[in-house]
């Protein structure tokens, strides 16, 4: 690996080129568009007791709004110290416009949906509608408020859409990234074309695995949703971004854990365990994608907050599957660095592993932490399994910047580890005698491996002294 002939210099290198490629995705988060666009219309009742079927037109839309949300404010007619929580049934019906002008139905029937109303100063938005694919360039959507008797003062209805500009720079922002993971992708498979799989370290099988998925995370396909008014292209990216990062996952547990036990990962004791852990994630993650995508197809009205009776045993099930899994991996971190601290070229893969995913997740951390503190839109469970923003969070009038580095970090991070994993220049000799621990004393008499010797205390100076002792012992032979 190209990972034993780094020197100190070089490591500290890799992390700056790191930390500036992941900076510039930031800045083109910051300098880019809003996420969202908005139109809001307001509409006043003249203290009416009982409300009315309001019809909303939107504005003219295209494909490059991708989503539209349709969201209402209720404004009461009280003191702002009272604190109110009610239900009350509500309706909904969703026509679009043709070009012509004609009015075609979307749902041949009225939803009907209850929804709660929370209010303690101000009123809590409630989500009216929400259309996952546009197939017209306009809409109508009648709302009925059945049996709200409270007096209400406003109604606030408002328009949500992806900017248009947000949309073009999402092109080619994952454009250039899909052209980037190719490219990593050939590279590092033809300069493993000289070897044997059975001399490929583990994080080589590995990287050889999580290149191509990360293609798939970048999605080539991006463009149809664009192309094709049709749910298919949106459901394809969530599938592909849900096996990407569980197979992030899978890679941990099974680096941390294999890098321990060369040569005994069995099916069923190895892999088994840990499929099934990673499995659940995914298949939680899945299920309920579909779920809503299905649901939303026959009903804009659905929310799986509102309107799934299983959801919180659901998030509590996720919950408790993500915390076996991150004490599973803390478990085998821990074990991995006390027995192999003091093992060469081991303990360095188990280092620099740890470094840049520590690096990662603290990134990862702050940008979660930032989607939760902004104000956010979550129109299903699915937003809380994973970091994706493109169709399972809105921001609201908020900038890009947590999208973007996120979807860069993501890259980077691949491309760096495929940079350091790559075979060097004496790679033959390197997967003879470094990547096995097993062969890592070797030449070792049995003085050295009890008490050590001073060679092992030498630094390494790009792989110079290993190569030196091994051309003596040679000679002397």
């Amino acid at each position: 690996m190209r990972l034993y002939t780094l020197s100190k210099r070089h490591f500290v290198l890799v992390f700056v080129v790191f930390f500036i490629c992941f900076g510039l995705t930031v800045f083109v988060g910051i300098r880019g568009p809003k996420v969202i666009q908005t139109s809001a219309a307001n509409f006043s009742l003249n203290n009416s007791k009982k409300l009315k079927p309001i019809q909303i037109r939107s504005n003219p839309l295209s494909t490059y709004n991708q989503q539209l949300w349709l969201t209402c404010v209720v404004e009461l007619e009280q003191s702002k110290e009272t604190s109110i929580q009610t239900s009350f049934p509500m309706t909904v019906k969703v026509n679009g416009v043709a070009q012509d002008g004609t009015m075609m139905y979307i749902h041949n029937k009225i939803h009907n949906r209850t929804r709660t109303l929370t209010c303690a100063g101000k009123c809590a938005e409630i989500i009216v509608a929400h259309l996952g694919y546009l197939n017209y360039t306009q809409y109508t959507v009648t709302v009925g408020f059945e049996h709200l008797t409270l007096p209400i003062k406003e109604l606030n209805f408002t328009w949500k859409t992806y900017d248009p500009a947000f949309s073009q720079l999402e092109i080619w922002f994952r454009f250039v990234f899909v052209v980037l993971t190719f490219v990593v992708t050939c590279l590092f498979a033809h300069s493993l074309r000289k070897f044997s799989m059975r001399d490929w370290g583990i994080e080589q099988k590995w990287m050889s695995v999580l290149l191509p998925l990360l293609l798939l995370y970048n999605d080539p396909f991006f463009p149809l949703s664009f192309l094709v008014n049709s749910w298919f292209p949106g459901m394809l990216d969530d599938l592909f971004q849900s096996v990407f990062l569980c197979a992030l996952l899978l890679f941990w547990l099974c680096v941390y854990h294999g890098i321990r036990v060369q040569g005994e990962r069995k099916c069923l004791t190895f892999y088994l365990p840990k499929f099934f852990i990673v499995g659940l994630l995914w298949l939680a993650s899945v299920t309920l994608g579909i779920w809503q995508t299905v649901n939303e197809l026959h009903d804009p009205m659905y929310q799986y907050r509102v309107d799934t009776g299983n959801f919180q045993g659901m998030k509590i099930f996720f919950m408790v599957v993500a915390a076996v899994y991150i004490l599973y991996l803390l478990f085998l971190i821990v074990r991995a660095c006390s027995e192999l601290r003091n093992m060469p070229y081991v303990d360095l893969r188990l280092k620099f592993l740890t470094a840049l995913t520590f690096v990662v997740l603290v990134i990862s951390i702050v940008i979660l932490y930032l989607r939760f503190g902004a104000q956010v839109l979550q129109d299903n469970f699915v937003a809380e399994l994973s970091a994706h923003y493109q169709n399972y969070i809105l921001f609201i009038g908020d900038q890009g910047m947590e999208f973007l580095s996120f979807y860069g970090l993501l890259n980077f991070y691949l491309y760096t580890l495929a940079f350091v994993y790559s075979p060097s220049k004496n790679a033959l000799y390197e997967s003879q005698l470094k990547d096995n621990p097993a062969f890592s004393m070797l030449n070792d008499s049995d003085d050295d491996v009890i008490y050590g010797s001073d060679y092992e205390e030498m630094p390494l100076q790009n792989g110079q002294a290993i190569r030196a002792k091994y051309k003596e012992e040679s000679d002397s032979d």
